[in-house]
């Protein structure tokens, strides 16, 4: 079971006892900060600081009775820090402490999400490296059609790790943004100093403009890059899927020592893994819909997005951590049948080369079309007939008038389709040579 606490970076983030921690943090700094524009005493603040404590279970207790989650918590405070007390949460409206919590809440996890996308993006490079001259056959809408490589494949999931861990970075700098504004966002009973003051404490921006919250757009974006990355993980995870079936067998995940696969079939060994990411995904792109229906709130702020945000953000977050990590575990453990990949490139009798054909055809003078109605006839009675392709051409009596023997046996080289595979991990500076090397 996937819960808050399951991974213990992640899940102290959005435990109560943090929160309240930090909600505790934000009244401090807002005293601090009227302090030093001489609107209270300094030698308050100091006694605020030294008393100041919280009692989550009387917390509850107040919020029974009250209804209301920031009360019970100042109340309870009142009763730890006594007469100063009446200087804490001067001029501010609850949401000053919720949205400038949530977002220190949100940079902090999407930091520890960028370290985990790094990661990911550090194994899939090896990977690519390692597997660079590991020829496989490409398959479009799960039929054969032209050889790659292993590597080119974990080099294209790791150009997408490397963007969706720029837009992770980019989702977070746009979060990382505080408010303390007051009621509508006008500073009635506030000093956007005391604002400036929190945000610089936090390492935050302070919201430039807001209402008596932080636009929701911004948290939107942040669910919707997550949903993104959820969705790289949906489609890789997939891949390793679709070639661990027993017919193609050429990528299987990990399968432990004691492990089992089937509680009537002794002999499975299912992809369990990697169905669990593509199902999170799916709980993980809902999750998106709902936040950005937050968007839209009446006038200056209602709170149909609070109880959302209350779910979603925390269990977005930790699911996607969860997501990365479970692949990194996936990936680490990979196990990789170079043996049966020859087979199944070899399975098609070589229809793989087509293109060649049809291309050296055409280098010949003869219309596409032409020529594309030559290779096909070849094609259809090696599909229907199991025969081999590279035979049929060499002995269809019109392919024979333009091309002979040696450009024949030219197009069927393998190592013709991939030579600029070096190339691509390059570009990609995954290899030295690459742009800016």
């Amino acid at each position: 079971m996937i819960s808050r606490y399951t991974l213990p970076r992640m899940g102290k983030i959005w435990k109560e006892e943090e929160k309240f921690a930090l909600w505790l943090k934000i009244e401090v700094l807002a005293c601090e900060a009227w302090a030093e524009l001489g609107e209270i005493p300094k030698d308050a603040v100091a006694r605020i600081k030294e008393r100041a404590k919280f009692d989550i279970v009387r917390i509850k207790e107040i919020e029974k009775e009250v209804k209301h989650d920031v009360l019970a918590f100042l109340t309870n405070l009142a009763e730890s820090i006594g007469p100063e007390a009446r200087y804490v949460h001067l001029g501010l409206t609850s949401s000053d402490i919720l949205d400038t919590t949530l977002a220190l809440q949100m940079k902090r996890a999407g930091e520890i999400i960028m370290e985990d996308l790094a990661k990911l993006a550090g194994l899939l490079k090896k990977k690519a490296c390692q597997y660079k001259d590991i020829p496989m056959v490409g398959r479009t809408h799960g039929v054969h059609a032209e050889p790659t490589t292993l590597g080119l494949k974990f080099a294209l999931w790791f150009e997408e790790t490397t963007r969706n861990l720029e837009r992770m970075r980019q989702a977070t700098k746009e979060i990382a943004c505080g408010k303390i504004s007051g009621a509508v966002g006008t500073y009635a009973y506030l000093n956007p100093r005391v604002e400036e003051y929190v945000c610089e404490k936090l390492d935050l921006v302070p919201a430039p403009v807001s209402t008596q919250i932080i636009s929701r757009d911004r948290h939107a974006y942040y669910l919707s890059t997550l949903a993104l990355i959820a969705s790289s993980l949906d489609r890789f995870a997939l891949e390793i899927r679709l070639l661990q079936r027993t017919e193609t067998r050429e990528l299987e995940e990990p399968f432990t020592r004691g492990q089992k696969g089937s509680s009537a079939m002794p002999h499975k060994r299912n992809p369990i893994l990697c169905e669990r990411i593509c199902g999170l995904a799916r709980l993980v792109r809902s999750n998106t819909q709902a936040a950005l229906e937050n968007v839209s709130l009446w006038g200056e702020r209602d709170i149909s997005h609070s109880s959302v945000e209350r779910v979603i953000v925390p269990d977005t977050t930790i699911l996607v951590d969860y997501m990365l990590e479970k692949f990194i575990q996936i990936l680490g453990g990979l196990s990789v049948y170079e043996e049966n990949m020859k087979v199944n490139l070899q399975r098609s009798g070589g229809l793989i080369f087509s293109e060649g054909v049809l291309l050296k055809l055409v280098k010949k003078g003869l219309s596409r079309e032409k020529a594309y109605q030559m290779v096909q006839r070849c094609a259809m009675k090696s599909w229907e007939e199991n025969r081999d392709f590279e035979e049929l051409v060499r002995k269809d009596s019109e392919i024979a008038k333009y091309l002979d023997e040696e450009e024949i046996k030219s197009i069927f080289d393998l190592a013709h389709h991939l030579r600029w595979g070096d190339t691509i991990l390059e570009r990609l500076k995954i290899l030295p040579g690459g742009n800016g090397e």
